[in-house]
Formats: C-alpha cells, structure tokens, sequence
C-alpha cells in the first residue's frame, strides 16, 4: 500500500511555468514538490523556438482572422490549421475566440498579454545571472523578414502601438537589410527588429531550473501522474497520484495543455471550455554554415528560425486537431519549404529532431493566472499560448506572490481564472 506523504505546496507540472512557479515559491520560503507525469519539460517547454518575445503581445485573435482562418481551413499545411471534425468544445471555443477578433478585445488582450512579457523578460535576466542558468541565453533581439510589401505595411501600421506598450522596435528597407543579413536570399522588401527580444535553448533553460529548484531543497517527482483531488476537514487537499497520495496546504495547476482534462477533478469545469490544445511543430537540426545572426520569422511563411551554438531550428505552425498524437508531416515539410524561400541554407546538414507539442491556448488569449474560484488554497497556472517560456518567470513571481499574499508587481486582474467562472 502506497503512503500518504506531506507537503506545503504542491506543483502539478514540470514544464517552464511549473517550475518557474515551483522556484518563486521556494524563494518565498515555500516547500514545494513538482509532480510531473512524465519527465521534466517533455511538453511545449522541449521543442519550441526559444525566443523571448515582449513583441508578440498581440494575440492570434486580430481582426480579419475569422477569413484567415477560414480560408487556410482547404490548406492542411498552412499556418494556421483546423482539422474539420465534429468536435462541440473545439467549435464553442472557436466562437469564443471568433467573437474577440475586434479591434477592442485585440488592444485588450495585447494589453495584458504585455505586462506579464514584460515582467518576465526582465525578471529573465535576473533569474539567468543570479542562477548562473546555464542554456544560451542571449539579449539578441528578433527580426521580422517580408518578402511581400502588403504584408509589411500591415506589420508596420502596428508599430506605434507596440512602442506604447514598451516595445523597442527599428526598421529597414530592403536592400540595407538585405546586407546587413547574409543567411538571407534576395527579394527581402523590408524588416522589423525587436530589439529587446532575447533567446535562449529551451529544454537547456527548464533543465536549469529543475537543477535550480533541487539545489535549493526544492523536490520533483517524475513519473508521477495526476489522478484526483479531495478536500480535507481541516482545509488541506489530498492529490492522488499514480505514486500514491500527497496532502498539501496549497496546489498550483501548472499543466499547460493538459490543464483542461484535470478541470473536473479541480471543480473548475469550465476551464474546459477556455482552453484548446495548439499543436505546433519543430524541426531541429545541425547548424548549416550560414545561420541568421539572431532569430528570424518569417513572415509570409510563420516560420520562426533560431539558431545556437549547439543547434538550428525551424519551428511554428497553429493547428487544432485535439490531442491528436500524429507527427504530421505534411505540416513538417511546410516550415522547411517556407524557409527555402527566404534563406540560403534553410535546413542542417542533419536532422537531430522532429517533434510536435500541444500549446496551451486559452479562448481570450492571455495566460489563466490566479485563484480557482470557490476552492481556496487551489491555483492555476496556464493558458499561456505560445508564450510559455517567455511568461514563466513573470508567472513564477506572480503565483508566488499570490499563493503568499504578498502585493504581486504585475496586476493579477486581466489574468483571473474567475473571468470564466
């Protein structure tokens, strides 16, 4: 018979953001123990692009994307995706996301969104130095490249506003971009640089914050499966786990995409209906011999391009097919066949991984942060889209100030999981 064991805080979730939330809460003096169901970092937090980007605060959901998306509905390799099916909570969703393609919810939503970037890009630095994290990290900035002038005036007339929101932005014309970015194949008409995004090795940075969390008397059970949660008499709750029972005095729901199926057994059905998993792909390679000098998106193509010492990725893509577990690749060939329009070497020499990950996207587009309603001692932590690297020491902070009662630095209000309830 398995043991019941004890703990303060219990994290369920061993991606960036649980873990993030795990080190904060550490920090704050918590004992924490991460529970992960199979091993650390395994979901979006291993495959994604690795950029840390305060400029992609404005959400997917923007005006005219109801016909984008409508449009790339016949096109099973386009960037964005939805697999035809009978699927009621995918189409609930869609509504929800469909009705917020309006010019208020868009500023509305990038908004939040950018307080938290922002936080977190700074707190970021801070973590990287005062952690001695190692995962080549680098304040290189990122590039926005457009062959097509329509879709650089579209780009362009967003400007303004990101600089309201912090953004430190430049542009260039074609030809003097084109010289200065010899990865690049002629016809580049123009491109944006972000200059206070940042980069850094995905799987190598959540592997430094476990081995963080641990040399600070942090615990992380792998292997170890969510299956229950019950309410205790004197206000603790019991998780059931598949390596036994954990009583704990608060639980922080850190499951990015997963976090929808564990909403019953929070008691918090409607997290089901907020969230969608979004399947995005990667492709990780050697380093062909002329990489871009930072990271690159492509515009046209959604294809995002980053390059390390110790490796070379193409990677993005949108698609909502459920849970599906198919490495699909038709969707694979699309980020190389994009990259071959821009670059003169687009792929490695080898191919080291193909992989595919399931984002956690909430309908309204910003991270789901705070308080289960009606359950006390009871968090979450998700919904963060693609965003999930870069919002996880933002998160992290956030939570734990929260879970401790402290005045957090970032207004909890955009982020309630209450808004759903």
């Amino acid at each position: 018979m398995q043991s019941t064991t004890e703990v303060e805080t219990l994290i369920v979730g061993g991606g960036a953001v649980g873990l993030a939330c795990a080190l904060a809460l550490r920090e704050a003096g918590r004992q924490v123990r991460v529970i992960e169901a199979t091993r650390v970092g395994a979901g979006a937090s291993h495959g994604n692009c690795g950029t840390i980007t305060p400029s992609h605060a404005p959400p997917l959901a923007a005006p005219g994307m109801v016909q984008t998306a409508l449009r790339w509905m016949l096109q099973p390799d386009a960037p964005l995706y939805i697999q035809p099916r009978v699927d009621p909570r995918l189409w609930r969703w869609l509504l929800t996301f469909a009705g917020r393609c309006n010019a208020r919810d868009w500023e509305t939503s990038a908004r939040a969104k950018s307080r938290l970037l922002n936080d977190s890009r700074t707190r970021l630095a801070d973590w990287i130095r005062d952690y001695a994290l190692d995962c080549e990290f680098v304040e290189s900035g990122e590039d926005y490249v457009f062959r097509d002038p329509r879709r650089r005036d579209k780009d362009l007339h967003e400007v303004p506003f990101l600089r309201q929101l912090g953004v430190p932005v430049e542009t260039f014309d074609g030809p003097t971009y084109q010289a200065s970015e010899p990865a690049l194949k002629p016809g580049v008409v123009g491109a944006i640089r972000f200059t206070g995004d940042a980069a850094l090795r995905p799987d190598k940075y959540v592997a430094e914050l476990a081995r963080t969390l641990r040399a600070r008397g942090g615990e992380i059970a792998e292997g170890c499966a969510f299956e229950s949660l019950e309410r205790l008499r004197d206000g603790r709750m019991c998780v059931q786990t598949t390596q036994g029972a954990i009583e704990a005095r608060d639980v922080v729901i850190a499951a990015g995409a997963w976090s929808p199926q564990l909403a019953r057994a929070i008691g918090f059905p409607a997290l089901r209906n907020a969230m969608q998993p979004g399947k995005g792909y990667s492709i990780t390679y050697d380093p062909p011999s002329r990489v871009p000098s930072r990271p690159l998106i492509l515009r046209e193509r959604s294809v995002c391009v980053t390059a390390w010492a110790s490796g070379y990725r193409l990677g993005s893509t949108m698609e909502f097919s459920g849970y599906d577990t198919t490495l699909n690749e038709r969707r694979l060939a699309a980020l190389e066949r994009g990259a071959a329009e821009y670059l003169h070497e687009p792929v490695g020499p080898r191919v080291r991984e193909r992989w595919y990950g399931w984002r956690p996207m909430s309908c309204d587009d910003i991270p789901i942060i705070g308080a289960v309603p009606g359950q006390a001692n009871l968090w979450l932590a998700t919904g963060h889209g693609m965003m999930g690297i870069g919002m996880s020491t933002g998160t992290g902070q956030l939570i734990a100030d929260l879970v401790a009662g402290r005045a957090p630095s970032v207004d909890p209000a955009p982020y309630s999981p209450a808004r759903f309830a």
